[in-house]
């Protein structure tokens, strides 16, 4: 190890995800427990650069693990995509005698992981975000509580929806990433699933559908749209134009990010942020923590944000059998 870990600085960025005060707490009882200061810092890159920076004692993190959001606070920050940004923040690190720094987000994030490595910092990262959209790991923070949520509103829509005789579009978060409405089209039994990685924009064929099932006596008709194909208000409004049923739309927003973390996401990111103190106290830097094969590992992060993921066919497939 060039140089021995004395403190640690822990931050969460991008958007926030359920699951992120868990990880948090493991950061900051890990390194205690193993002989090592934490420092907090609020706000994300932004607060880095703000120099919002507080030392965590156990006690800090006590009664959060059940929370949702993230205590730290998160922000974008532009300035920090700079050169000047980045020199900016590792000198903030140095200033604060931060030896190393947890940070909590996606890939956005793990780029600003990257730079401070290359400015001299350590840094590990960990998989925090809903969309489930990071290559290099089978699982991140905050998707299983994200689904969950979404799935049990889904279920309130399919009800009215009946009882209307209505077609409902339901859109669900994850980017560009289609995993949640995926998951949520299984689980919620939709007859159309909108993926941005399959969708070819052949609305006439949905429209067919919609009249084929409502011959053959299905009373109602539920679409999980993904956000990253969006425009379901409007979508909605031609539906109903072509087949005269009406047609509504449910946007369900931020809500997918909020609430009480699952148990998987408690536990997920405990063992992750453990996981991250550990491997910067063995000397390791510019790393993230992934869940590969049921075992928590670390990667490099040139490797991690190189890698592609894509949603799996077979998955795909099962989907629209279980449509029919």
């Amino acid at each position: 190890m060039a140089k021995e870990i004395k403190t640690i600085g822990v931050l969460t960025s991008g958007g926030d995800a359920p699951g992120m005060n868990a990880a948090i707490r493991a950061v900051v009882r890990v390194a205690i427990a193993r002989g090592i200061k934490v420092k907090g810092i609020k706000k994300g890159y932004q607060g880095l650069l703000n120099e919002e920076i507080v030392e965590l004692e156990a006690k800090d993190v006590s009664d959060m693990i059940q929370r949702g959001g993230t205590i730290l606070g998160t922000a974008r920050c532009l300035e920090f995509k700079t050169v000047e940004g980045q020199e900016k923040g590792a000198e903030v690190c140095r200033k604060h005698g931060i030896d190393g720094i947890v940070v909590i987000g996606g890939d956005g994030s793990y780029r600003g992981a990257q730079a401070l490595s290359r400015q001299g910092i350590n840094t590990i990262g960990l998989p925090g975000t809903i969309d489930l959209d990071i290559a290099c790991t089978e699982y991140t923070i905050g998707f299983d509580t994200a689904v969950n949520t979404a799935m049990e509103a889904i279920d309130k829509v399919k009800d009215t929806s009946s009882s209307h005789e209505r077609c409902s579009i339901v859109e669900v978060m994850g980017r560009n990433a289609g995993y949640i409405a995926l998951w949520c089209g299984i689980a919620n039994g939709a007859e159309d699933i909108l993926l941005p990685e399959k969708y070819d924009f052949d609305e006439q064929k949905i429209i067919n559908n919609i009249i084929d099932r409502r011959r053959k006596g299905k009373t109602h008709h539920i679409i999980i749209n993904a956000e990253g194909i969006g425009h379901s208000t409007s979508m909605a409004r031609r539906i109903e134009a072509a087949t005269g049923i009406e047609t509504r739309a449910t946007i369900l927003g931020h809500m997918q990010r909020g609430g009480n973390p699952s148990a998987k996401d408690r536990f997920t990111a405990s063992i992750m942020g453990a996981k991250a103190v550990d491997t910067l106290l063995a000397g390791e830097t510019n790393k993230v923590i992934g869940l590969q094969h049921g075992e928590f590992v670390a990667i490099d992060i040139e490797e991690a944000l190189a890698m592609t993921k894509g949603i799996d066919e077979y998955e795909i497939e099962v989907a629209k059998l279980l449509s029919v």
